[in-house]
């Protein structure tokens, strides 16, 4: 879309004021709102915004390792290039536009921390080679009757779910609250989230939603807003939103499970599919589930950013221990659906809700592109429960663990470049030393009268 298209759709939507935002290291939309008059200033030079973004945590706490900016940089502007394409309205909030950035150096050069210029990277190495990635997304959540500042002020302790009791699939408990599902889906619908499905998971208060299969960049863009969103159509209803990986220790996980395939230039075929192959996979495919399960390992601080992730890598629960694949098979850490055939893709089971949409969909394909150009073979399919398999590498089952793997990791330095991993290398150190410094309340019970 260019400036007088826009200039027209301003006028038509009655627009008055823009926001305008960026992924940070952690999937945290970090953004501000600006005037008619800076945005259209900006559309073409950009803007600057404190390089801060990517000097911080989640809870904006400073790294003390990063070499990106600190104080020995003294947090500069970095340039924030607007894309206009990423144009929306929020049905909720009328007269305000909302745009993605990208981060660029003063340079010119993009910025070597930006997820979106990650994925943008990968996607173009794919386009080179003739592919165009096609990426679906699913989220399971989970919804509480507190708003988040009670939360907050009680410790996050026993927030009350929507809704009780282990009911998946529930028919009576959608409907019991279909005015909220209704609301979601048409906001998401008129905010350019075309939200395949919706149901209650196995869980209280739990859901997962489907977000249809687009080009990856819009995906991982949907992916990042879709959560984002969530927490804001949750707050305005007094409720709260969480997608951490696992936040009971007695209830499932959140897995947030990525569909992928790689489709002709024109988008007209699948090349995932062969008809006369395998399983009905192409060879291509074959290559990319080989690359996607060899590297599994290495690349899993990537898929998993968190402590938390690792709480739900435990048994019986459908989160996969080991790097393994199979037909149809959701005990795996890789899944092929080849049914039916036009629809054939590889559905990457590891992740959790809590990625960063855009690191994790830049990091299969980077697997898979990296399994194709070596022609790299994956193992036998697994059959049954493939939760811990002989002969399969086992996945990494805690951050400091799985950010050693991918430190030493030449391969991932390769195919998403050596920049960025030192970067999120030096974040995961972070993330796992904060953690073990905490106290936390199972301590406390355990040992503040017994020891």
């Amino acid at each position: 879309m260019d400036a007088e298209s826009l200039r027209r759709a301003f006028e038509a939507n009655h627009i008055r004021r823009v926001k305008v935002g960026g992924f940070d290291i952690d999937g945290l939309l970090r953004g501000k709102y600006i005037s008619l008059d800076k945005f259209w200033s900006a559309t073409d030079k950009g803007f600057g915004f404190c390089d801060v973004v990517f000097g911080w945590d989640m809870a904006d706490a400073v790294y003390d390792n990063s070499r990106v900016t600190g104080e020995h940089t003294g947090y500069p502007d970095v340039l924030a290039q607007i894309d206009l394409s990423t144009f929306r309205v929020l049905p909720s909030e009328p007269t305000t536009a909302h745009f993605l950035v990208d981060f660029y150096q003063q340079n010119g050069k993009p910025h070597p921390s930006c997820p979106r210029n990650l994925l943008k990277r990968v996607i173009a190495r794919a386009e080179t080679s003739g592919y165009r990635p096609k990426v679906g997304s699913e989220f399971e959540y989970w919804i509480f009757r507190e708003p988040v500042e009670e939360l907050y002020a009680r410790g996050f302790h026993e927030p009350t779910p929507l809704t009780p009791g282990m009911f998946g699939y529930s028919w009576v408990r959608q409907g019991e609250h279909a005015d909220l599902i209704t609301e979601v889906m048409d906001e998401l619908s008129a905010y350019d989230i075309e939200i395949e499905g919706m149901h209650t998971e196995t869980g209280p208060g739990v859901y997962e939603s489907a977000i249809r299969y687009q080009d990856a960049l819009r995906a991982a863009d949907m992916a990042g807003l879709f959560k984002s969103t969530m927490k804001i159509l949750c707050a305005k209803r007094g409720l709260s939103v969480t997608f951490m990986a696992k936040w009971n220790e007695k209830l499932p996980g959140s897995s947030g499970h990525l569909h992928q395939s790689l489709w002709t230039q024109d988008g007209s075929e699948n090349l995932f599919v062969d008809a006369k192959g395998e399983h009905g996979m192409s060879r291509l495919a074959r290559h990319y589930l080989g690359g996607l399960v060899a590297l599994a390992p290495e690349l899993t601080a990537l898929y998993a950013p968190t402590v938390n992730s690792y709480k739900r890598y435990v048994p019986g629960v459908w989160a996969p221990l080991s790097a393994t694949w199979g037909i149809e098979n959701r005990t795996c850490a890789v899944r092929v659906i080849n049914q039916p055939a036009s629809a054939t893709r590889i559905e990457y089971r590891q992740t959790a809700a809590d990625i960063n949409p855009h690191i994790a969909i830049a990091t299969c394909l980077g697997a898979g592109l990296h399994g194709i150009e070596n022609a790299i073979e994956p193992p036998a399919p697994s059959e049954g429960d493939a939760s811990e398999p002989k002969g399969a590498s086992l996945l990494p089952r805690s951050l400091p663990e799985a950010n050693a793997r991918l430190q030493a990791s030449d391969t991932a330095k390769q195919i998403l470049g050596e920049a960025f991993v030192d970067h999120y290398v030096r974040t995961r150190d972070w993330e796992a030393r904060q953690y073990a410094r905490a106290v936390t309340s199972w301590e406390l019970k355990r040992y503040f009268e017994t020891v």
